[in-house]
Protein backbone atom coordinates (compact mmCIF):
# COMPACT_ATOMS: atom_id res chain seq x y z
CA UNK A 1 0.00 0.00 0.00
CA UNK A 2 1.20 3.26 -0.78
CA UNK A 3 0.19 7.02 0.33
CA UNK A 4 0.72 10.41 -1.05
CA UNK A 5 2.97 12.89 0.83
CA UNK A 6 2.23 16.41 0.03
CA UNK A 7 4.97 19.10 1.26
CA UNK A 8 4.12 22.76 1.94
CA UNK A 9 4.37 25.41 0.67
CA UNK A 10 6.06 23.79 -2.63
CA UNK A 11 3.28 21.90 -3.18
CA UNK A 12 6.24 19.14 -3.92
CA UNK A 13 4.25 15.78 -3.74
CA UNK A 14 5.49 11.70 -3.80
CA UNK A 15 4.86 8.61 -2.76
CA UNK A 16 5.54 6.56 0.08
CA UNK A 17 4.89 2.42 1.18
CA UNK A 18 3.26 1.89 4.31
CA UNK A 19 5.53 1.34 6.97
CA UNK A 20 8.42 3.45 5.08
CA UNK A 21 9.89 6.63 6.75
CA UNK A 22 8.98 9.66 4.91
CA UNK A 23 12.49 11.08 4.37
CA UNK A 24 13.78 7.94 2.69
CA UNK A 25 10.88 8.17 0.39
CA UNK A 26 11.90 11.42 -0.32
CA UNK A 27 15.37 10.62 -0.47
CA UNK A 28 14.64 7.86 -3.16
CA UNK A 29 12.54 9.79 -5.32
CA UNK A 30 14.75 13.22 -5.56
CA UNK A 31 13.03 15.35 -3.11
CA UNK A 32 14.95 17.93 -1.52
CA UNK A 33 14.07 17.71 2.16
CA UNK A 34 16.23 18.74 4.90
CA UNK A 35 17.67 16.05 6.89
CA UNK A 36 21.34 15.10 8.67
CA UNK A 37 22.07 11.43 10.33
CA UNK A 38 18.88 9.74 9.18
CA UNK A 39 18.92 8.11 12.54
CA UNK A 40 16.59 10.32 14.76
CA UNK A 41 19.34 11.74 16.58
CA UNK A 42 20.39 15.01 14.94
CA UNK A 43 16.53 16.92 14.65
CA UNK A 44 17.63 18.48 11.30
CA UNK A 45 14.76 16.78 9.42
CA UNK A 46 12.30 18.31 12.16
CA UNK A 47 9.42 19.03 10.33
CA UNK A 48 4.93 20.05 10.83
CA UNK A 49 2.54 17.36 10.10
CA UNK A 50 -0.59 19.31 8.76
CA UNK A 51 -2.60 16.12 7.80
CA UNK A 52 -2.75 12.67 8.23
CA UNK A 53 -0.70 10.13 10.74
CA UNK A 54 2.39 8.73 11.28
CA UNK A 55 4.18 6.09 13.58
CA UNK A 56 7.45 6.85 15.10
CA UNK A 57 10.60 4.70 15.14
CA UNK A 58 12.90 5.00 18.06
CA UNK A 59 14.10 8.77 18.40
CA UNK A 60 16.60 11.21 20.85
CA UNK A 61 14.11 13.32 22.46
CA UNK A 62 16.48 16.22 21.80
CA UNK A 63 15.85 15.39 18.43
CA UNK A 64 11.81 15.72 19.24
CA UNK A 65 10.34 16.00 22.43
CA UNK A 66 7.33 14.51 23.25
CA UNK A 67 5.82 18.27 23.73
CA UNK A 68 6.85 18.58 20.14
CA UNK A 69 5.40 15.87 18.80
CA UNK A 70 1.96 16.78 20.70
CA UNK A 71 2.16 19.96 19.38
CA UNK A 72 2.12 18.87 15.84
CA UNK A 73 6.22 18.40 14.89
CA UNK A 74 7.57 15.37 13.11
CA UNK A 75 11.11 13.30 12.29
CA UNK A 76 10.69 12.59 8.73
CA UNK A 77 13.73 10.16 8.85
CA UNK A 78 11.20 8.41 11.69
CA UNK A 79 7.83 9.24 10.39
CA UNK A 80 6.36 6.45 8.62
CA UNK A 81 3.17 7.30 6.98
CA UNK A 82 -0.32 5.65 8.19
CA UNK A 83 -2.04 7.85 5.43
CA UNK A 84 -2.00 10.52 3.12
CA UNK A 85 0.26 12.78 4.73
CA UNK A 86 0.46 16.79 4.33
CA UNK A 87 3.79 18.53 6.08
CA UNK A 88 5.44 21.81 6.41
CA UNK A 89 9.01 21.41 5.16
CA UNK A 90 11.45 23.95 3.32
CA UNK A 91 12.45 21.46 0.34
CA UNK A 92 16.26 22.62 -0.21
CA UNK A 93 17.08 22.91 -4.13
CA UNK A 94 19.70 20.53 -5.45
CA UNK A 95 19.29 18.12 -2.55
CA UNK A 96 18.48 15.60 -4.13
CA UNK A 97 20.02 16.36 -7.68
CA UNK A 98 22.08 13.69 -7.73
CA UNK A 99 21.26 10.08 -7.53
CA UNK A 100 22.14 8.21 -4.47
CA UNK A 101 24.32 5.43 -5.62
CA UNK A 102 26.71 2.31 -4.05
CA UNK A 103 29.51 1.30 -5.37
CA UNK A 104 33.03 0.07 -4.21
CA UNK A 105 36.21 2.19 -3.54
CA UNK A 106 39.63 1.35 -3.08
CA UNK A 107 41.88 2.50 -0.46
CA UNK A 108 44.64 4.49 -1.81
CA UNK A 109 46.47 6.30 0.86
CA UNK A 110 46.35 6.92 4.58
CA UNK A 111 47.65 9.69 6.33
CA UNK A 112 47.97 10.48 10.01
CA UNK A 113 47.85 14.52 10.34
CA UNK A 114 46.84 13.70 14.17
CA UNK A 115 47.80 11.02 16.58
CA UNK A 116 43.34 10.31 16.00
CA UNK A 117 42.88 11.44 12.96
CA UNK A 118 43.18 9.55 9.38
CA UNK A 119 42.84 11.60 6.09
CA UNK A 120 41.63 8.63 3.76
CA UNK A 121 42.03 8.64 -0.36
CA UNK A 122 39.32 6.29 -1.80
CA UNK A 123 39.43 6.01 -5.37
CA UNK A 124 36.32 5.34 -6.86
CA UNK A 125 35.98 2.81 -9.78
CA UNK A 126 37.41 4.66 -13.18
CA UNK A 127 35.86 7.15 -15.20
CA UNK A 128 32.73 7.03 -12.67
CA UNK A 129 33.31 10.65 -10.38
CA UNK A 130 30.74 10.65 -7.80
CA UNK A 131 28.35 13.26 -8.44
CA UNK A 132 27.66 15.08 -4.91
CA UNK A 133 27.35 18.54 -3.54
CA UNK A 134 30.50 19.86 -1.45
CA UNK A 135 29.19 19.35 2.23
CA UNK A 136 27.48 16.20 1.75
CA UNK A 137 28.68 12.73 3.31
CA UNK A 138 28.69 8.42 2.33
CA UNK A 139 27.88 5.95 4.27
CA UNK A 140 30.22 2.99 4.51
CA UNK A 141 28.31 -0.30 4.76
CA UNK A 142 30.21 -2.75 6.99
CA UNK A 143 30.34 -6.44 6.61
CA UNK A 144 27.03 -7.09 9.12
CA UNK A 145 24.85 -4.75 7.06
CA UNK A 146 25.57 -1.23 9.26
CA UNK A 147 26.66 2.04 8.25
CA UNK A 148 28.90 4.81 9.24
CA UNK A 149 28.56 7.78 8.14
CA UNK A 150 31.65 10.78 6.66
CA UNK A 151 31.75 13.54 4.81
CA UNK A 152 33.54 14.33 1.62
CA UNK A 153 36.51 16.69 2.66
CA UNK A 154 37.59 17.39 -0.99
CA UNK A 155 35.23 19.30 -3.48
CA UNK A 156 33.84 17.22 -6.58
CA UNK A 157 35.86 19.10 -9.37
CA UNK A 158 39.14 18.06 -7.52
CA UNK A 159 37.93 14.45 -9.14
CA UNK A 160 40.52 14.48 -12.41
CA UNK A 161 41.07 11.48 -14.47
CA UNK A 162 41.14 8.99 -11.56
CA UNK A 163 37.46 9.81 -8.88
CA UNK A 164 38.71 9.85 -5.68
CA UNK A 165 37.41 11.26 -2.49
CA UNK A 166 38.82 12.50 0.34
CA UNK A 167 37.21 11.47 4.27
CA UNK A 168 38.45 12.76 7.73
CA UNK A 169 38.50 10.03 10.31
CA UNK A 170 38.72 10.49 13.58
CA UNK A 171 39.32 7.82 16.12
CA UNK A 172 36.65 6.62 18.67
CA UNK A 173 38.05 4.03 20.85
CA UNK A 174 35.74 0.78 20.54
CA UNK A 175 33.68 1.77 17.52
CA UNK A 176 33.44 -1.04 15.27
CA UNK A 177 34.74 1.32 12.13
CA UNK A 178 37.43 3.68 13.24
CA UNK A 179 39.11 0.66 15.18
CA UNK A 180 39.15 -0.95 11.88
CA UNK A 181 40.76 1.87 9.94
CA UNK A 182 42.96 2.54 12.81
CA UNK A 183 44.42 -1.13 13.14
CA UNK A 184 43.82 -2.99 10.15
CA UNK A 185 43.04 -1.00 7.18
CA UNK A 186 45.41 -0.75 4.61
CA UNK A 187 45.92 0.78 1.29
CA UNK A 188 44.24 -1.14 -1.62
CA UNK A 189 41.66 -2.56 0.74
CA UNK A 190 38.24 -2.24 -1.19
CA UNK A 191 35.01 -1.29 0.78
CA UNK A 192 31.52 -0.67 -0.43
CA UNK A 193 29.72 2.66 0.11
CA UNK A 194 26.66 4.47 -1.11
CA UNK A 195 25.95 8.32 -1.08
CA UNK A 196 25.91 11.37 -1.61
CA UNK A 197 23.28 12.08 1.39
CA UNK A 198 22.36 14.90 3.02
CA UNK A 199 21.56 18.87 3.30
CA UNK A 200 24.68 20.53 4.33
CA UNK A 201 26.12 22.17 1.43
CA UNK A 202 26.82 25.46 0.38
CA UNK A 203 23.80 27.73 -0.87
CA UNK A 204 24.85 29.47 -3.99
CA UNK A 205 21.45 31.58 -4.17
CA UNK A 206 22.74 34.00 -0.97
CA UNK A 207 24.67 37.02 -1.11
CA UNK A 208 25.20 37.10 2.91
CA UNK A 209 28.74 36.80 4.60
CA UNK A 210 29.09 33.67 6.15
CA UNK A 211 30.00 32.24 8.86
CA UNK A 212 32.14 28.75 8.37
CA UNK A 213 32.34 27.50 12.05
CA UNK A 214 33.82 23.75 13.25
CA UNK A 215 34.85 21.41 15.48
CA UNK A 216 36.83 18.79 15.58
CA UNK A 217 36.89 16.61 12.17
CA UNK A 218 33.65 18.67 11.48
CA UNK A 219 36.39 20.33 9.54
CA UNK A 220 35.92 17.87 6.65
CA UNK A 221 32.91 19.46 4.70
CA UNK A 222 33.90 22.94 5.65
CA UNK A 223 37.23 22.37 4.11
CA UNK A 224 35.23 21.00 0.69
CA UNK A 225 32.71 24.29 1.08
CA UNK A 226 36.19 26.09 1.15
CA UNK A 227 37.53 24.38 -2.44
CA UNK A 228 34.06 24.96 -3.91
CA UNK A 229 34.02 28.48 -3.20
CA UNK A 230 37.60 29.28 -4.16
CA UNK A 231 36.80 26.75 -7.64
CA UNK A 232 33.83 28.98 -8.43
CA UNK A 233 35.13 32.17 -7.54
CA UNK A 234 32.53 32.92 -5.07
CA UNK A 235 33.70 36.41 -2.64
CA UNK A 236 30.84 36.52 -0.06
CA UNK A 237 32.67 37.47 2.86
CA UNK A 238 33.31 33.87 5.01
CA UNK A 239 35.06 33.53 8.28
CA UNK A 240 35.99 30.00 9.76
CA UNK A 241 36.26 28.99 12.72
CA UNK A 242 37.99 26.16 13.64
CA UNK A 243 37.53 24.76 17.37
CA UNK A 244 40.13 21.87 18.96
CA UNK A 245 41.63 20.85 21.98
CA UNK A 246 44.45 21.30 21.84
CA UNK A 247 47.25 22.65 18.61
CA UNK A 248 47.61 19.32 17.58
CA UNK A 249 44.09 18.85 16.82
CA UNK A 250 44.08 21.76 14.45
CA UNK A 251 45.37 18.84 11.71
CA UNK A 252 45.35 21.08 9.15
CA UNK A 253 45.91 24.34 10.41
CA UNK A 254 48.82 25.17 7.29
CA UNK A 255 45.60 24.35 4.80
CA UNK A 256 43.52 26.27 6.33
CA UNK A 257 46.05 29.54 6.53
CA UNK A 258 47.21 28.67 3.18
CA UNK A 259 43.18 28.99 2.24
CA UNK A 260 42.92 32.49 4.03
CA UNK A 261 45.97 33.48 2.32
CA UNK A 262 44.76 33.17 -1.31
CA UNK A 263 41.15 33.97 -1.20
CA UNK A 264 40.73 37.70 0.00
CA UNK A 265 37.33 37.51 0.95
CA UNK A 266 38.31 34.26 3.82
CA UNK A 267 39.19 34.95 7.21
CA UNK A 268 40.83 31.98 9.69
CA UNK A 269 40.55 31.91 13.29
CA UNK A 270 41.19 29.22 15.31
CA UNK A 271 40.30 28.80 18.61
CA UNK A 272 41.62 26.01 21.37
CA UNK A 273 39.83 24.59 24.72
CA UNK A 274 42.38 23.38 26.19
CA UNK A 275 45.68 24.27 24.51
CA UNK A 276 48.67 22.65 26.05
CA UNK A 277 51.78 24.47 27.97
CA UNK A 278 54.01 22.86 24.54
CA UNK A 279 51.63 24.72 22.38
CA UNK A 280 52.78 28.22 23.14
CA UNK A 281 49.39 29.25 22.04
CA UNK A 282 49.14 32.58 21.73
CA UNK A 283 45.38 33.00 20.01
CA UNK A 284 42.19 32.57 20.96
CA UNK A 285 40.85 30.16 23.54
CA UNK A 286 37.55 28.87 25.36
CA UNK A 287 34.33 27.81 23.47
CA UNK A 288 34.59 27.98 19.57
CA UNK A 289 31.26 29.05 18.91
CA UNK A 290 31.52 31.65 21.88
CA UNK A 291 34.53 33.24 19.65
CA UNK A 292 31.51 33.54 16.90
CA UNK A 293 29.36 35.34 19.02
CA UNK A 294 32.29 38.10 20.74
CA UNK A 295 33.62 38.84 17.43
CA UNK A 296 29.73 38.76 15.80
CA UNK A 297 27.07 39.71 18.75
CA UNK A 298 24.77 40.72 16.02
CA UNK A 299 24.09 37.84 12.95
CA UNK A 300 20.72 38.37 11.74
CA UNK A 301 22.60 39.44 8.18
CA UNK A 302 24.51 36.27 8.18
CA UNK A 303 24.03 32.90 7.06
CA UNK A 304 25.60 30.08 9.24
CA UNK A 305 27.50 26.89 8.77
CA UNK A 306 28.29 24.87 11.49
CA UNK A 307 29.52 20.83 11.76
CA UNK A 308 31.27 19.32 14.23
CA UNK A 309 30.46 17.68 17.86
CA UNK A 310 26.81 18.09 17.95
CA UNK A 311 27.23 19.79 21.52
CA UNK A 312 28.53 22.63 19.67
CA UNK A 313 25.99 22.76 16.79
CA UNK A 314 23.39 22.68 19.16
CA UNK A 315 25.03 25.47 21.66
CA UNK A 316 25.93 27.33 18.82
CA UNK A 317 22.41 27.02 17.23
CA UNK A 318 20.72 28.02 19.99
CA UNK A 319 22.65 31.10 21.52
CA UNK A 320 23.27 32.44 17.48
CA UNK A 321 19.70 32.64 17.30
CA UNK A 322 18.37 33.56 20.47
CA UNK A 323 21.81 36.02 21.38
CA UNK A 324 22.50 36.87 18.03
CA UNK A 325 19.61 37.70 16.09
CA UNK A 326 20.27 34.87 13.74
CA UNK A 327 17.59 33.68 11.09
CA UNK A 328 16.78 30.61 12.25
CA UNK A 329 16.41 29.61 8.25
CA UNK A 330 20.01 30.88 8.02
CA UNK A 331 21.32 28.36 10.14
CA UNK A 332 22.63 24.97 8.26
CA UNK A 333 24.29 22.39 10.22
CA UNK A 334 25.41 18.97 10.11
CA UNK A 335 26.01 17.55 13.25
CA UNK A 336 28.40 14.44 13.71
CA UNK A 337 26.46 11.74 16.01
CA UNK A 338 28.47 8.73 16.33
CA UNK A 339 26.91 5.52 17.07
CA UNK A 340 26.77 6.50 20.76
CA UNK A 341 25.03 9.32 20.27
CA UNK A 342 22.60 8.11 18.11
CA UNK A 343 21.30 5.56 20.93
CA UNK A 344 21.38 7.87 23.99
CA UNK A 345 18.45 9.31 25.51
Amino acid sequence: MTFTVTVLPSGRTFSVDRDEPILIAAIRQGVGLPYGCKDGACGTCKSRLIEGRVIHGTHQHKALSVEEEEAGFTLTCRAAAQTDVVIEARTVAGAGEFPVRKMPTRVTTITRPASDVAVIMMQLPANDPLRYRAGQYVEFILRDGSRRSYSMANAPHTQTEKPSIELHIRHMPGGKFTDQVFETLKERDILRMEGPFGSFFLREDSTKPMVLLASGTGFAPIKAIIEEMQFKAIDRPAVLYWGCRSKADLYLHDWALQAAQQMPNLSYIPVLSEPRAEDAWTGRTGFVHQAVMDDLPDLSAHQVYACGAPIMVESAQRDFIEQCGLPKEEFLADSFTSEADKHGP
